[in-house]
């Protein structure tokens, strides 16, 4: 059974990410998927790494907070990763930011001193889907920006865990967008959520 672990990354209940969030889970569930959920916001989720974290982590139990401890051990567990976060000033938003920093760490999603000199990526999961939702039109984005979250997830993130099927949609824009543009958003989705199952 394919086990997958869904992030939410949006701080107001009724965004459209939170329904982005909720078709992407149910459709993994429909299919068979043991879904680990995760609304970071909701679940209080502390972004903000400390100092002694920042000392090298041997495993998953070394986290003194409980619930980087919980995801830590999880993640390593995962077939599929997926993430659902607006763009943010060309960033996932802090919860997300943090998230990474303190649940992605050496010794639990990867190892370094190999003999080439690059990680080696620990986690199990070798597929991710990121979805985001943005407000700045796709010829601005790329033009100006160069598509920072791209970057991101596909080089910086996910390539350096081990992850090397990175899925990646933005929906946009967000503002002004009628029911049925959403609603055709939300069937992409689940499509995408649907074909990490394949």
């Amino acid at each position: 059974m394919t086990r997958a672990g869904v992030y939410l990354a949006h701080p107001r209940p009724g965004s459209f990410n939170h329904a982005v969030f909720d078709a992407v889970v149910e459709e993994l569930r429909d299919r068979g998927c043991e879904v680990v959920a995760h609304d970071l916001h909701a679940e209080g989720f502390a972004a903000a790494l400390s100092a002694q974290e920042t000392e090298t982590v041997r495993s998953a139990g070394d986290a003194d907070d409980a619930r980087v401890a919980l995801h830590r051990a999880e993640v390593a567990t995962l077939d599929v990763l997926v993430f659902v976060h607006p763009n943010w000033w060309g960033m996932p938003p802090a919860v997300l930011t943090g998230w990474v920093q303190r649940v992605l760490v050496p010794g639990v999603a990867y190892k370094l001193g190999t003999g080439e000199g690059e990680p080696e990526g620990l986690l199990r999961a070798r597929r991710a889907l990121v979805v985001n939702t943005s407000d700045t039109p796709a010829e601005r984005e790329e033009a100006e920006f160069g598509d920072p979250l791209h970057r991101i997830w596909t080089a910086c993130v996910l390539p350096y865990v081990g992850v090397d099927d990175v899925r990646r949609v933005v929906f946009r824009t967000i503002a002004g967008s009628d029911g049925a543009t959403r609603e055709g958003w939300l069937r992409e989705a689940r499509r995408l959520a649907a074909a990490l199952t394949d």
